[in-house]
This record gives C-alpha cells, sequence and structure tokens, in this order.
C-alpha cells in the first residue's frame, strides 16, 4: 500500500524506512530538507519538502491514493490538523497522529482519530517496570468504554478457572501469559498465580473487577 509520513525526525524516519522494507511505497513530508538525510541514500520512497498539511504538498505526495498516514512531526496542533485534512478531505482511514498531550491524545480519540500519546505511553511504560504490580491499561478505543487491561493473577486466585474472572458483557479474558509463554485461555484453565491475564473490560466494569481480584473467590466482599 502507499503510505505518507509526515515529520521527518527520529519516528518518522524509522516507520519510513520500516514501510519501506516491507515492500509498500512511502512518501515523506517535511519542512526542513535536511531531515530526509535519516532515511540514508538507499531509500526507495519519496521526499517531499513543506508543510504537512498543505494540499499541494499532500497530493504531491500522494495522498489521493494513500491507504495511511502517520502525522509524526514535533507539533501537537499540527498532527491533528494533518490528521484532520487527510481523513476529511481525501477520506483516508487510517491516520495515526502523535500526541505529545495526554489530555488532547484522550479527546482526539473519542472524536475517532487514532492517536499514540507518546509522553503518556512512555510514562506508562517506565512505571509498570519500577512497580511492576501496579494495575495497567494496554488500550481504550476510541470511544472511551472498553478497554484492554493487564493484570497479574493474585495468590488467592491461584487454582481457580479462567472463566470465573469473566462477565457476560462486561469482561472477557483475552490471553493468559505463563512464564513469559502466552496462550488464548480456554475457560477452564486454571489459573497460577504469577500468571498475567489481559482483558477486555467495559469501561464501567473496571472497578469491579480489581475489587474482584483483591478478594478470595466466592467472598462477597463486605
Amino acid at each position: 500500500m502507499h503510505v505518507v509520513v509526515v515529520g521527518c525526525g527520529r519516528v518518522g524516519s524509522s516507520i519510513a524506512l520500516e514501510l519501506s522494507q516491507a515492500g509498500h511505497t512511502v512518501a515523506v513530508i517535511d519542512r526542513n530538507g535536511g531531515a530526509f538525510r535519516r532515511l540514508g541514500e538507499d531509500f526507495a520512497g519519496l521526499t517531499v519538502q513543506g508543510i504537512g498539511f498543505d494540499r499541494d504538498r499532500l497530493e504531491e505526495a500522494g495522498i489521493e491514493r494513500a491507504e495511511a498516514v502517520a502525522a509524526v512531526t514535533n507539533g501537537d496542533n499540527s498532527n491533528i490538523v494533518i490528521a484532520r485534512v487527510t481523513r476529511e478531505a481525501y477520506g483516508v482511514e487510517r491516520v495515526v497522529a502523535r500526541i505529545y498531550d495526554p489530555k488532547r491524545a484522550a479527546i482526539y480519540q473519542r472524536l475517532g482519530i487514532a492517536t499514540v500519546a507518546s509522553v503518556a505511553w512512555s510514562t506508562e511504560r517506565i512505571l509498570r517496570r519500577i512497580l511492576p504490580g501496579e494495575s495497567s491499561v494496554e488500550w481504550i478505543d476510541p470511544s472511551a468504554r472498553v478497554s484492554l487491561v493487564e493484570r497479574t493473577v493474585p495468590p488467592v486466585w491461584a487454582g481457580q478457572p479462567v472463566g470465573e474472572l469473566e462477565t457476560e458483557g462486561a469482561v472477557r479474558v483475552c490471553a493468559v501469559s505463563r512464564l513469559g509463554v502466552g496462550q488464548v485461555p480456554r475457560v477452564d484453565l486454571v489459573l497460577q498465580e504469577g500468571d498475567i491475564a489481559y482483558l477486555a473490560v467495559a469501561e464501567s466494569a473496571l472497578a469491579a473487577l480489581d475489587s474482584l481480584l483483591a478478594r478470595r473467590p466466592g467472598s462477597s466482599g463486605h
């Protein structure tokens, strides 16, 4: 497929090179012509110097035949404008914008613009290594109604079947990682202490899930 990458910094150049090496056609836009040096002499794609939301530059980069756009400049405002122009004016469905401000990222996610909040993402990964026992959220859908969460199975849940964690329409166990090996579990898989469970959870059920994990199975919680 043809992909337009706007921004040729470390992230943009890496994306462009990976896509090109995978056999896709790629066009890279950056206002600074010197940034294209990051792509190397063997880069097979197109480079376009200019502002990423300028329609003439987008069309020079082949936006009208593009199937995806990555807006990864160093400015939140520019990335959002690029994302909106390419989606609304050119009908590109696969558009991702890098956003530094986590609050903005959440807002645009809810508007249906896929974002990567680099500050929030980095913070989450670092905290998970400093505080490995803390709960974490892997993914939130654009409407913020469903999350994919990671939870470590506590000792009180060892010996219980995976199905005991599930609630119809609210919680589903998607995968279990045991000793570094992942699997899609059957509902009768017996949990072991230290297993890592990945669960799709309705936003309204997150607190109830954590409350359930904190107490012994079968107890009322009162």
